[in-house]
């Protein structure tokens, strides 16, 4: 057990609500799912092309989040609430400009989207008019993404929580009168789900409208902070897509051992997904935290967040781990009750258990160099770590074979060779104090 530490109810205060919030969309995700798939296979099989399509979407544009958190926390630190809100509210403008500018675009292009699936008509027609509507939703995601990063950097998880969850309420509810009352379909779905963004848009402007009124803080956006937002992100999306490319890697070595296999790694890497939500929460506090520290010249602290966030971490991801590895010969049966893929997934289930407390570590670091606003570091080893996988996944794809023992390995190559490569960057980087740069900006 881990003795008290003065940073720890810090850490905690803003860790545990972080976890919602985190999984917000998701959340919406999950409540359409279970409402289309009363509709039929059809529409359900639509959804699901309709949603692997914005959440590519929607995960490259996280930055707005991360980047917004470590600038907001640095003025913060620095004692001045008043460019700390500014700051935010410049990320708020680049949100709805790039939202808008994705959401004309994905109008546009979205037959070119679903049908590069080559999915049958029926399926590629209910993908299509689910995904039109929703693109009028990026920009309210975008825009709770930002908002949510102004909070975390004011030291705020907690409303994120509480907006999430009405959220995540009231698109049920929409969902239900769209769907089944107006007799809407899939379409409904979409346009409650819409809605329900939006809605969380507006709460989200009342509560930084406030913190403007409060600090005196201007409602214009400026120039110079959207750009320096967008530099800032952009070396953040370059992160992202080194991350999605190396995940969409492991999903084609998987599908290349068979359909079962491939079953089962969506399986397995769903549970991947949840643990690092889990985790994650971490992370944000630690952006948080390190940013409030660098702004305010407080090395000390900053080393203790990173010090006490990495304990956590390993503590953390040791007993989630061990419950992976304990349910590994029963967690696939909760999934599929095809045999032939709950089968393969002992093995790989007990290969992703013994990684979920380096994942903790990887995750923690993260968020450390985030918060220190060291973007273009993540960028760059970004690219090395995906490097790294690529001759691992590759010797999978040529040597390993069907079965739990090629599952098993292509996890392992995963778990420990992309995390294990994203652990060696990041840990090189943390040991060393040229990322611990002090002062607002």
């Amino acid at each position: 057990m881990l003795r008290p530490q003065p940073i720890d109810r810090e850490i905690l205060r803003l860790a545990i609500p972080a976890v919602g919030a985190l999984i917000a969309e998701p959340l919406f995700l999950l409540a359409d799912s279970a409402m289309v798939g009363h509709l039929g296979a059809v529409p359900l099989a639509g959804l699901g092309l309709a949603g692997a399509v914005l959440q590519t979407i929607i995960g490259l544009m996280v930055f707005l989040a991360y980047s917004t958190t470590p600038a907001v926390a640095r003025w913060l630190g620095a004692g001045d609430r008043r460019r700390a809100v500014a700051v935010g509210i410049d990320g708020l403008w680049l949100a709805l400009g790039l939202g808008v500018l994705l959401a004309i675009a994905g109008w546009f292009a979205t037959p070119l989207l679903v049908g590069a699936f080559g999915a049958e008509p029926a399926v590629t027609a209910a993908a299509v008019s689910y995904l039109g509507p929703s693109m009028f939703g990026l920009p309210a995601m975008l825009l709770v993404f930002a908002a949510t990063g102004l909070l975390r950097g004011l030291q705020d998880t907690r409303t994120p929580l509480w907006v999430a969850g009405i959220g995540f309420s009231v698109n049920i509810l929409l969902n239900a009168v769209f769907i089944y009352g107006l007799g809407l379909g899939i379409v409904g779905s979409a346009l409650g789900t819409v809605v329900a963004q939006w809605a969380m848009v507006a709460v989200y402007l009342a509560v930084v409208g406030r913190h403007a009124r409060r600090e005196s803080a201007p409602l214009r956006p400026h120039r110079v902070g959207m750009l320096r937002g967008a530099a800032s992100g952009g070396w953040l999306f370059l992160r992202t897509v080194s991350l999605r490319a190396a995940m969409l890697l492991a999903v084609f070595v998987a599908t290349s051992l068979g359909s079962p296999e491939l079953a089962a790694f969506q399986i397995a890497m769903t549970l991947f997904a949840t643990l690092a939500f889990a985790l994650d929460a971490l992370a944000i506090a630690a952006q948080a935290l390190v940013g409030r520290g660098l702004g305010a010249g407080n090395l000390a602290e900053v080393r203790a967040v990173l010090r006490r966030c990495l304990e956590w971490g390993v503590l953390s991801g040791s007993a989630l781990g061990l419950l992976v590895i304990a349910a590994s010969g029963v967690l696939g049966r909760l999934f599929t009750n095809a045999t032939e893929v709950s089968d393969l997934l002992p093995a790989a289930l007990i290969v992703l258990g013994l990684s979920v407390p380096l994942g903790g570590v990887v995750f923690v670091l993260d968020g450390v160099l985030i918060g220190a606003g060291d973007a273009r570091y993540l960028a760059l080893t970004g690219l090395v770590n995906l490097a790294a996988f690529v001759p691992l996944a590759v010797a999978v794809l040529l040597l390993a074979p069907s079965g739990p023992a090629g599952l098993a390995w292509l996890m392992a190559a995963f778990a420990f060779g992309y995390l294990g490569a994203r652990g060696v960057t990041l840990g090189l980087r943390a040991r060393a104090a040229k990322w611990m740069v002090v002062g607002a900006r």
